[in-house]
């Protein structure tokens, strides 16, 4: 897989202040399901949210099943309960498909937003628009529907992938 470039449109999509970390939150998830917030999990939610950019499974793997300094590490399998945990707390979810690898973002503290998928190199472009949000809430009301939100992945060709060559090469050039 090519790799998950984060860009954000023009509107810059910051970080909303919340009261309660990603850490506190998936602790009070994890209590009402009489579970525990262990070491491992801790550092895996850390890991996460240290900045925001997306990420597939397997990244989050690689960076955290090396030894740590302190002799452990987290382990593949308790990588991928915790992000089905953490899915289900409503901290990250999954925007997309690509190269048939799933690819997450944070959901917790950010505001709604949509995404542009280029299908060539996988790049996601983040972006705000508040004309979607009203046409959709004009919408939800004509069919009776109470919209929680929303989540538009617009898929297609980035501007740099449907550029066509600087150059062409002579046949010379090739051989």
């Amino acid at each position: 897989m090519g790799p998950i470039v984060n860009e954000t449109a023009t509107n810059e999509l910051a970080r909303q202040e919340v009261t309660v970390s990603p850490v506190e939150k998936f602790r009070e998830f994890l209590a009402t399901r009489r579970m525990r917030l262990t070491q491992e999990r801790e550092t895996i939610v850390r890991e996460i949210f240290a900045d925001h950019e997306h990420f597939d499974s397997d990244q989050i793997v690689s960076r955290l099943t090396q030894p740590r300094r302190d002799g452990g590490r987290v382990s593949r399998a308790t990588v991928y309960r915790t992000l089905r945990e953490l899915e289900k707390a409503g901290l990250i979810r999954k925007v997309a498909r690509s190269n048939d690898r799933e690819v997450y973002e944070h959901d917790y503290g950010y505001p709604q937003h949509d995404h542009f998928i280029c299908e060539k190199c996988s790049q996601l472009v983040e972006f705000r628009n508040d004309e979607i949000s009203t046409v959709l809430e004009r919408v939800s009301a004509e069919y009776g529907f109470r919209m929680k939100g929303h989540r538009l992945e617009v898929h297609g060709i980035c501007d740099a992938c449907a550029r066509p060559p600087a150059r062409r090469h002579r046949k010379l050039d090739m051989i």
